[in-house]
């Protein structure tokens, strides 16, 4: 797509990310808003309150494992036609949970949802990287941080006004208009890309995705079940988390040895030093983000006796700090580069956590708020630099692999964070509500501390880049695109896209 002299988006560009935001904020929603409706959910469908976690985590779970199946459909499929089913399956899930009749069937057409939202969220990275180039990237990953950031936010106040008046039922129903509205717009937006003629995709790599996308699913429920039990010594967090390990290390053997068909994900990848920062990175601010989410309602809950509504309320802050400042720095780092800004968002939201571990029962609202605002401008400030400087420093044609991984370790230290505050609230806090509270903001503290140091290994200022260039098929097996990529091109003529060699088109304009 073109982009106007000017220097900003033309008409076209801004459309489709329109139409990729609307489509992608019914997931991102539906993730955090059923955590208001848990006891009317109980109440009503005759269950316990175990049972109704499970409408959660079987969503995250079909979530995780949907993930890396997209990093090869996008290329077999083409992008397009892999967000319309997406949309069909999300909206088929949608009415399903609506009309579900007990726990069981609401917890069978919550997997449809997550298989629906695990094709969504990794294609909204991907369409917008694609669409825009890389010397655009930050300034439309800032504005898709803004559904990304505000969503989990906004899930419980949304969550929290429908079932002020109406059935739970319309939590997933809202997303009927909604939906056939995306796949409308999607119909005459979103740009057709079928592999060129003569070009054929990868083969699915059929042994990767039995054990990364089990593998995955089951770190995130033993993080689950940890966060529930608010223990890690149970048999219920032990043997899923050692099946991880497992199914996790059977890849790794499997994606770097003899193998006939390219890896699913190749692990390569990460000896690229951008890639690995900006993952990591990726992975610490959705612990602190999920971190804070967690533990500032319990303390307005627990310590400040609020309702569930009012402190949903009470956390918006965070998330109206975070929409502001994602986008505009995510401007600034297509000039100036994602490291200073990323250094500087950490500073500030290390600042306020660690402002929050000296709050107490009688702190002034306005204070916490304000820390919390402050809180979503710092982890804006790291959040938008850090997409943007994945995909500005990778080949086009890896930008799917690089989508699947960035939001596979984003979801996993978004368990983690959650998993980790439950312990040290039950654990520190021992009945008393605010030690707990202050006990989870240093958590939080610390992760801010250590996302401030893998910040550093981010790009600077971005060099002199080529623009995108088709090239041919390799002509070698050993130099075959893995699987996700199909022949798309890289951001130098010609590159070679596995090992070093898949580093090679992008290094000259990385680091600076």
């Amino acid at each position: 797509m073109a982009h106007t002299t000017d220097g900003r988006l033309d008409p076209a560009l801004r459309r489709l990310i329109g139409v990729i935001l609307l489509g992608g904020i019914m997931g991102i929603l539906d993730s955090s808003m059923i955590a208001a409706a848990a006891d009317t959910l109980a109440r009503d469908l005759d269950t316990s309150l175990a049972t109704v976690s499970w409408v959660s985590t079987s969503y995250l779970l079909a979530l995780t494992v949907s993930i890396p199946v997209t990093t090869w459909a996008v290329d077999r499929f083409g992008g397009r036609r892999l967000w319309l089913a997406g949309l069909v399956v999300f909206l088929a899930g949608s009415i399903g949970s609506g009309l579900a009749w007990d726990a069981p069937s609401l917890i069978v057409f919550r997997v449809v949802q997550g298989l629906g939202a695990g094709l969504l969220d990794p294609l909204m990275l991907t369409l917008l990287a694609r669409a825009s180039g890389p010397e655009r990237a930050g300034r439309v990953m800032g504005l898709m941080g803004v559904v990304g950031s505000s969503g989990p936010v906004l899930g419980p106040v949304v969550g929290g006004i429908i079932l002020q008046g109406l059935s739970w039922r319309w939590m997933f129903l809202v997303n009927i208009p909604i939906g056939i509205v995306a796949l409308v717009l999607a119909l005459r937006t979103v740009p057709k890309d079928a592999p060129a003629p003569g070009t054929t995709a990868a083969r699915l790599d059929v042994t990767g995705i039995a054990l990364i996308g089990p593998g995955v699913a089951a770190g995130v429920l033993a993080l689950s079940q940890a966060a529930e039990r608010a223990a890690f010594a149970a048999w219920q967090v032990l043997v899923p988390l050692a099946a991880a390990v497992l199914l996790l290390g059977g890849y790794a053997v499997h994606a770097l040895g003899g193998r006939t068909t390219a890896p699913l994900i190749d692990l390569r990848l990460f000896t690229r030093r951008s890639f690995s920062a900006s993952v990591t990175v990726g992975a610490l601010v959705g612990l602190a983000t999920f971190a804070a989410l967690f533990a500032l309602p319990l303390y307005y809950q627990q310590a400040r006796d609020h309702g569930s509504f009012a402190s949903a309320l009470l956390l918006a802050p965070l998330g109206v700090g975070s929409a502001l400042s994602m986008p505009l720095t995510g401007r600034l780092s297509d000039r100036l580069g994602s490291r200073p800004l990323a250094l500087g968002g950490s500073v500030v939201a290390g600042l306020s956590a660690f402002a929050f571990t000296r709050a107490g029962a009688q702190t002034p609202e306005a204070l916490t708020a304000l820390a919390a605002f402050a809180l979503g401008l710092g982890l804006g400030a790291v959040g938008a630099p850090t997409i943007a400087s994945l995909y500005r420093t990778l080949p086009s044609a890896l930008v799917p692999q690089g989508s699947s991984v960035l939001y596979m370790l984003n979801q996993l230290g978004a368990s983690v964070g959650i998993a980790t505050v439950a312990l040290v609230v039950q654990t520190a806090g021992d009945g008393d509500a605010v030690r707990g509270f202050r006990a989870a903001a240093w958590t939080v503290t610390i992760a801010l501390v250590v996302t401030l140091a893998a910040a550093t290994q981010l790009p600077g200022r971005p060099g002199p880049r080529q623009q995108p260039e088709e090239s041919g098929p390799p002509a070698a097996e050993e130099s075959a695109p893995p699987a996700g990529t199909g022949s798309r091109a890289g951001e130098d003529p010609a590159p070679s896209t596995t090992g070093e060699g898949a580093a090679a088109g992008a290094a000259r304009g990385e680091e600076r």
